[in-house]
């Protein structure tokens, strides 16, 4: 496929596929472990994610992951399972290919030469802009780490994670997929994270404590993922960041991250609607037609605080004090339901022991 950004940016991308195990990235972090198989059962819970914005759909592509971004955790998880074993490897999960896959790398990056007994269980609302995938793939390497005896650090994992990350493909392989690593940050720390270039974390901090979240998800016929997602991000997107980048990075750094500082969730709220109009968040927006700004807006006027689109879409986050009677009343009229509602989680992923 091709691939403009700027006037002078135009490149070919090979989209190919692979099998689980083939093109490991272990980032140098290679080592001889003491690793001690854990007796129990460890079972790690990790909160889905909405993103927000990239900052530069220049910065990355399937191969590369980066790009930067901002995004939230919220009450909604994904869990796996681990149980070490003597050989082999036994899965438990309707995606069996993305878990094959990371167990190559993380045993070739720690040593490890046993088994492993996985059950995986994710939120099941694909494809919405909740980033089920790299949610559970963070549970998996936190899980898979602590039942050998933690020889990797939570933002090595997450590193591991971000520079493996793939989606299954039709013939039932795998390929590289989009990553900024939002997802994989906000799981383990919680609360509001911006992501730099190559997955470094700049921010993180509590956010919207006590506030409630509501998720809209409005009908469209629009694909959020596979080819047109592909050619969304790496074309149109990537111009419109070409021309906006600076202007949404400034609008991060010297507006949002002081409201978020200050508790100020309408500041906030201000500063990712503005975002919403420029750059990559304009082209995933514009994807689904103008009927998502047109609805995004009157919930806006309505006096909801926070209002923006989560990933590809079409997934709307509202985030507000008022009550659930208050946000049914707005919604009602557009023909539009609350599809979940939760509270952004400050905690990140939870470790479970459970005894075999």
């Amino acid at each position: 496929m091709k691939i403009r950004g700027g006037d002078l940016d135009l490149v070919e991308y090979e989209f190919t596929s692979f099998s689980p195990g083939e093109n490991i990235r272990t980032l140098g972090y290679e080592g001889a472990y003491s690793l001690v198989p854990a007796k129990d059962v460890i079972t790690v819970n990790a909160p889905a994610r909405i993103h927000l914005t990239v900052l530069d759909m220049n910065r990355f592509s399937p191969d590369r992951p980066g790009g930067g971004g901002i995004g939230f955790a919220i009450q909604v998880y994904c869990s796996v399972s681990v149980e070490c074993t003597r050989e082999g490897l036994e899965i438990d999960y309707s995606r069996a290919a993305l878990i094959r896959h990371f167990v190559s790398v993380f045993r070739m990056t720690t040593g490890y030469t046993g088994g492993f007994r996985i059950r995986a269980r994710d939120h099941e609302h694909k494809h919405v802009g909740l980033g089920s995938t790299s949610t559970v793939m963070i549970a998996l390497a936190k899980a898979l780490n602590v039942s050998v005896g933690s020889p990797l650090t939570d933002d090595q994992l997450r590193k591991l994670v971000g520079y493996n990350y793939v989606e299954e493909t039709a013939d039932g392989r795998i390929a590289s997929g989009f990553e900024t690593g939002v997802g994989p940050a906000v799981s383990v720390h919680g609360g509001m994270a911006v992501m730099g270039d190559e997955l470094s974390l700049i921010y993180h901090h509590p956010f919207a404590d006590g506030s409630h979240v509501y998720i809209v998800i409005p009908p469209t016929d629009i694909s959020s993922a596979g080819d047109q997602e592909f050619d969304l991000l790496m074309n149109k997107a990537r111009m419109l960041d070409y021309r906006d980048r600076e202007l949404k990075a400034y609008m991060i750094m010297m507006d949002m991250v002081p409201a978020i500082e200050s508790g100020d969730l309408k500041k906030v709220g201000d500063v990712i609607w503005e975002i919403d109009f420029r750059g990559s968040k304009r082209a995933e927006v514009e994807h689904h037609s103008f009927a998502i700004y047109h609805i995004m807006s009157q919930l806006r006027d309505a006096g909801l605080e926070f209002v923006g689109m989560s990933s590809v879409g079409p997934a709307i986050a509202i985030i507000t004090n008022r009550s659930d009677e208050f946000v049914e009343s707005v919604l009602n009229p557009l023909g539009l339901k609350i599809a979940i509602r939760t509270n952004v989680d400050n905690q990140g992923l939870s470790v479970v022991h459970l005894p075999k």
